[in-house]
């Protein structure tokens, strides 16, 4: 059987009962309810931060979201056509200043502020602005961010153009014990995912990548990513939607991993079938 990722080790709990909570915004969630931390010692200190274009669980230990959530429609997207991108990075004045990240912690430090919920979802200039909050950032490898992770958030508004409606979690894992802090406070995640639910085709799934240069992206079941994340991305899903991974759109990365060719194998995903032994090798 998996073991929960090694944030356990971050956090220093062992598997619970999955932790329900309440929300003040159930208009970015699917059928209104929020994702659930597996494991309740994820919720310390934690806050939900509501915004216009989607909600957050942030961690005043990680200083990162633990999940960004939002609603995407086929209409919202129309309505982001022609809005002028503006990067009014900040940090988030909602949250204490010890738990929050900083510019300053970003400085030189080698890593992208890389969003989670993307200010190219994002329908209004208000949206946009919140976005660019800290607190919907983590450190990012630029070259994955730029480049593979674009390439996953375009062919997620793509699917979303093509079907109408779908709902969409982000967020990081801290993997590991000697995990790398900028600034000396910002965690740095050793990977990301965004896990997808199609309404018309009633299936989910989720992308899941390395925090580091290169193509290659593995797609997984919601059920795997909840073992391996520690957080259910959605809770009333049954659990056999859960356990099958939903064909997800290759993306299209936007450049090329550090000067090399890029090659056909790199931008393909694992196979089903070796889908639990990488899942595996993350907790070596």
């Amino acid at each position: 059987m998996l073991k929960t990722l090694v944030v356990a080790l971050l956090f220093g709990f062992t598997p619970m009962a999955a932790h329900a909570a309440a929300t003040a915004c159930p208009e970015h969630f699917l059928d209104g309810e929020p994702p659930r931390l597996v494991n309740e010692k994820l919720a310390a200190k934690t806050r939900e931060l509501c915004n216009r274009g989607f909600a957050e669980l942030h961690s005043g230990i990680t200083r990162t979201a633990l999940w960004s959530a939002e609603h995407l429609t086929k209409e919202r997207l129309e309505q982001q056509r022609g809005l002028e991108r503006k990067n009014t990075f900040h940090a988030d004045p909602r949250l204490p200043p010890d738990e929050r990240a900083e510019l300053a912690d970003y400085i030189r430090s080698g890593y992208d502020r890389g969003h989670m919920a993307p200010s190219g979802d994002m329908p209004d200039a208000q949206s946009q602005d919140e976005s660019f909050s800290l607190a919907n950032m983590v450190p990012q490898n630029s070259n994955n961010n730029r480049n593979l992770w674009e390439g996953i958030e375009s062919a997620v508004r793509d699917l979303t153009r093509k079907d109408g409606e779908v709902y969409v979690v982000t967020g990081p894992i801290f993997q590991g014990q000697n995990l790398q802090r900028i600034g000396g406070r910002v965690l740095v995640p050793t990977h990301l995912y965004k896990a997808i639910y199609d309404s018309k085709r009633r299936q989910a799934g989720a992308y899941l990548v390395t925090n580091a240069e290169g193509n290659e992206y593995q797609r997984v079941s919601i059920a795997d990513l909840e073992e391996v994340a520690g957080i259910d991305p959605f809770p009333s899903l049954p659990r056999a939607v859960k356990s099958m991974a939903m064909d997800l759109p290759q993306p299209r990365p936007h450049g090329r991993s550090g000067g090399k060719k890029q090659t056909a194998e790199a931008e393909q995903p694992f196979q089903e079938k070796a889908v639990l032994e990488f899942l595996k090798k993350l907790l070596h």
